[in-house]
């Protein structure tokens, strides 16, 4: 009977720390829920915790609109409460446009003047992109040196057959008067002026289209855009790769400049927080799956 009645105790006992045991347990459950962190559940997951909150309003080049696009996308994801956005009216437009305040970026495919950095705007260099040289698909020519591309693109040399190609009129196509594209690549030739164009067009994208579109036509546009509708000419005997960029073979290539008006530092903290990003490992991988090289 007495060893009965002590089993009986232990059963209870046991009973009892199980019941308390389930109850602490389901309290547990009940707390974790409630002070779950947003990356715990999915929901928000890559989102970052900051105080900043505003916008960052960008203006300028066309060439840069891969870039800037592909980059806000995954800014305003990390950073909800602020909102990054750009217009593509060119690099003129956009220096012109954080010059006198209705942006707080301009992007421009060209370095800045000098007259430009004397109205207080910061050269900000974020990326470095190569200038193809492209034809259509059906043209035999497939390399140029620097002096024969000069001469095609002043009017000198008017045929393909003159630079081993078949007998065609070369067709020249480039960007418009103010694009950071044209701007750089005449300098790099030292045409600035001299150019000869057939068509002048206000989009990288139109270029490669018009290019892609017309026999004997020749252009220039953003490494990062080309693609197999249009055939890339090899310059000094170098292909415009990024490899070839990084390594500084390749001649033609420029910086994509995030203009401000003054120092990063003077900049609202949703800019400051921008240029933060581009800076980052994370930044920076945008920058290399566009096409870019990315820059220290």
């Amino acid at each position: 009977m007495m060893r009965f009645e002590k089993g009986k105790v232990k059963i209870m006992k046991m009973k009892k720390f199980l019941a308390v045991f389930a109850a602490s347990a389901m309290a547990a459950a009940m707390m974790t829920g409630c002070g779950k962190t947003p990356a715990a559940n999915g929901s928000d997951s890559g989102k970052a915790q900051t105080t900043v909150s505003g916008t960052v309003n960008m203006n300028g080049s066309t060439s840069m609109k891969k870039l800037v696009e592909a980059s806000c996308e995954v800014f305003n994801e990390k950073y909800p409460n602020v909102t990054a956005s750009g217009q593509f009216t060119g690099s003129g437009t956009g220096i012109e446009a954080v010059a006198n305040g209705t942006a707080d970026i301009g992007n421009s495919s060209r370095a800045l003047k000098d007259e430009e950095k004397a109205k207080g705007l910061v050269e900000n260099i974020v990326a470095i992109d190569g200038i193809a040289i492209i034809t259509d698909k059906a043209n035999t020519a497939s390399s140029l040196t620097s002096e024969q591309l000069a001469k095609i693109y002043t009017g000198e040399i008017k045929n393909w057959s003159e630079v081993g190609g078949n007998d065609g009129a070369i067709v020249v196509v480039g960007r418009e008067a103010g694009s950071g594209t044209r701007g750089a690549f005449e300098e790099i030739l030292k045409i600035e002026d001299k150019c000869a164009y057939a068509q002048e067009l206000d989009q990288t994208g139109a270029v490669l289209t018009t290019v892609a579109s017309t026999p004997n036509a020749i252009g220039y546009i953003s490494l990062d855009v080309l693609d197999d509708t249009v055939t890339p000419i090899t310059i000094d005997g170098v292909e415009p790769t990024v490899e070839n960029i990084k390594s500084g073979a390749y001649p033609l290539q420029r910086p994509f400049v995030m203009a401000t008006k003054g120092s990063i530092d003077e900049q609202s903290d949703a800019v400051k927080l921008w240029f933060d990003f581009m800076k980052s490992a994370e930044g920076k991988a945008v920058i290399e799956k566009v096409g870019l090289i990315s820059v220290d």
